[in-house]
Order: C-alpha cells, then structure tokens, then sequence
C-alpha cells in the first residue's frame, strides 16, 4: 500500500516537470545543442524538419513551394518548413532576430536558412552571423561561378539572378542601342521616347541613374561605399540634368519599375530600362507585344542574385546543406527560371540548350552596383537636382 502511493507521487512530479519544461519554451524547443534539434526532436519521425525563411513578392513564395514539393519527393528523410514573410508584415526583421540572438549569447536557433540581399550578408557577415559555403559540404557549390561566391566570401550561395535591361519596341526602332553612349544619344535624337522611373521607387530607375553617375568613376567605386565617391557625381548628375527635357513628357518619371513597363506596352514610349525577369514574364503573359526585345547595353546595367545564407547558429547544417546541394542541380534551376523568369544561380552552360537560347538576348553579363548608405545620399540629389531642377 505505501509502495504504491510512493510510486504515484514519483509519477505525478515527473509529469509536473515535463508540464512544466513545456511551458517554459513558449512554444519553441529549448535546444542548446544540435544533437538534441537533429537526433531526439527528431528521431520519432525520422525526419529533420529545417525552417527557410524568405520574403519579397508572391512569386517567390510560389517557387519554394514547388521546389520544396520536389525535393521532398525525393527525400524523406528532411521536411522544409518555409517561413514566407512579406516586406512590410510588422516586427523585427529575421537579420534582426539573428543578430539579437547572437548578440544575447545564444547557441541555436530555429532559422536554419535565409534568403536575402547583399546587404544582408554585408551586415550580417560584421556580427558573423553566416556559415562558410564548402563544396566538401555542398557539392554542386561546384556549379556556381566562383567569382560570385567570391564577392561574398563564401558566406553566400547566389541561387537565381535577374538584372536591368534594356526594353524596347522593334516596331519602332530597328536598331537599339549597343553602348551607354549611343543611348544617350537616341535619347537626344527622340524626345519624349524614353523613360526611366523615379528611382527612388524601383530598380530599374535606379540602375539608369546609377549607370550613368558611375560611369565616369573607376569601376571599384560601383561597390565602395566611401563618401569621397560623393564629390565625383558632378558629371554623372549634369548629364542626367541635360537629358531631362528629352524624357518623357518633357522629364516626367513614373512610379515603380511596373510604371515604365506600363507606357511601354501603350505605345507612348518606345524604350526603358526594365528588369529582365519582369518583362520576360510580361512577354510570356502577353502583357507586353510581342514587338518589345531585350538587350544589355555596353557597359552593362547593374543586377545581381539573391542569395541563400545558412545561419552559423542553426544546428541543422547537414540537412540544410543537402538541401541547398539539390537547389544548385540543374533540374531545380530549371524551376527557378520557369516560374521566377530569371537567371539561373549556376552556371548557364550546364543549362539545356533551349533555355540558353531563349534567354540569349538578356543573359550577356551585368554589373553589380553597392554603395550602402550612398544610394539614399543618391536618392536625395536626384529629386533636387533632375526631377526638380
């Protein structure tokens, strides 16, 4: 009889202390090592469940989810849990959560990979924040250009890319323009027939002004962001002054990168810049006529890749790692261009041949462009200067 009420109290304890461990994590695992996130948390399931955190437009949502659908068709061993938080949904950025947990001395955390900008791995690589990318742990790292793995050090897989083009009516103009130069000059010679957006609303806007301020300094400048580059815009902006008269409607910018794209396709303009992978979905949908071509000028526009980042803090590196090992194949990157209209994040000759072909036109090379908090300093000049000079 006292044996077995002893036995109930021992029981009952036990079970008040696994109540109330639960209550503690507030939802979360309390993890401090990986064996206990990777082995125990999982091994009822015999599954690794990793989180990917992403943002930007619907279609980018739209692309994980079927790259995640595939992946897990062929593995059944790890489960991708895709966090999808668009800009402007309130609270603290996932960079910020990173940096907070690193700076408060924790050991893991429940995002085990990110994608995000340049600018995220700049400031997140200042806190350490990101794994090194290792072809002994990621081997098809081998299928990306190794100069764009360079550029971040490692620190970064860039999985797709897009860049500024240039967009024009072949109804209208049968030979575009091949050099910065010469556009200028088409410019001059057919007022009112091009337009580039407030750049301050879209990219595309401001890769123009970009390009054309940039190129009168040496090509490290492009991503320097030391306020001595400041003193040598002056001949960027006084050419952006002069072409102002021959834009559109005497100098009228519209808004966001859609904005050019939309008079465009009415016919009231015959050439912009635009972003490759918006426009070649526009043509796709018949959004635009199929009269409108794509081409890079000489030098180029600016562009760049989005980027995939594992958080030094995750302790579910191995399954992440097979993860990204199956986003650089060519198969996924047949995803990435079909559904994003973009450019692959490995190598273009281990693409099909058809794929080159189509996006032969757009895929001749771009510039990147990073001058931190220089672009705002941009941004400011513009609107004094040109939009209201």
């Amino acid at each position: 009889m006292f044996g077995k009420k002893k036995m109930s109290l021992i029981l009952a304890g036990v079970l008040s202390l696994s109540l109330l461990a639960g209550c503690g994590n507030s939802g979360k695992a309390a993890t401090t090592t990986g064996e206990a996130k990777d082995t125990k948390a999982g091994a009822a399931a015999g599954t690794t469940e990793i989180s990917l955190y992403t943002g930007g437009s619907l279609n980018v949502k739209e692309l994980w989810e079927t790259l995640i659908k595939d992946f897990e068709a062929k593995n059944d061993r790890i489960k991708v849990k895709l966090v999808y938080l668009p800009a402007g949904t309130g609270g603290a950025s996932t960079l910020d959560r990173l940096i907070a947990a690193k700076k408060s001395g924790q050991t893991d955390v429940d995002i085990d990979l990110y994608e995000g900008s340049l600018d995220d791995i700049t400031r997140g690589a200042g806190e350490q924040l990101w794994d090194t990318m290792d072809a002994k742990k990621v081997p098809n790292l081998t299928n990306v250009d190794e100069t764009y793995l360079k550029q971040v050090n490692n620190q970064a897989i860039p999985y797709r890319a897009s860049s500024v083009v240039l967009a024009y009516n072949s109804a209208k103009v049968a030979t575009p323009p091949k050099t910065a130069d010469e556009l200028y000059t088409w410019i001059r010679q057919h007022p009112g027939k091009f337009a580039y957006n407030d750049p301050s609303t879209g990219g595309s806007g401001s890769s123009f002004v970009n390009t054309v301020i940039y190129n009168f300094l040496p090509p490290e400048a492009m991503n320097s962001n030391d306020p001595a580059n400041m003193k040598k815009w002056d001949q960027g902006f006084s050419l952006l002054k002069e072409l102002g008269p021959s834009m559109y409607q005497k100098g009228v910018y519209p808004k966001k990168n859609q904005g050019t794209l939309d008079i465009l396709a009415s016919g009231e303009v015959d050439m912009i810049p635009a972003w490759s992978d918006m426009a070649l979905e526009q043509l796709a949908k018949g959004l635009l006529p199929d009269t409108i071509k794509l081409t890079q000028i000489d030098p180029a526009f600016t562009g760049g890749p989005s980027y995939l980042m594992v958080p030094s803090l995750s302790s579910k590196k191995e399954a992440t790692q097979e993860f990204l090992n199956y986003v650089l194949t060519p198969e996924a990157q047949k995803v990435v261009i079909n559904k994003m209209y973009g450019y692959p994040g490995i190598k273009w000759s281990l693409m099909p041949s058809e794929l080159q072909e189509k996006f032969n036109s757009v895929s001749s090379g771009y510039r990147s462009f990073n001058s931190g908090e220089l672009q705002q300093e941009i941004y400011k000049r513009w609107q004094s200067e040109v939009a209201g000079g």
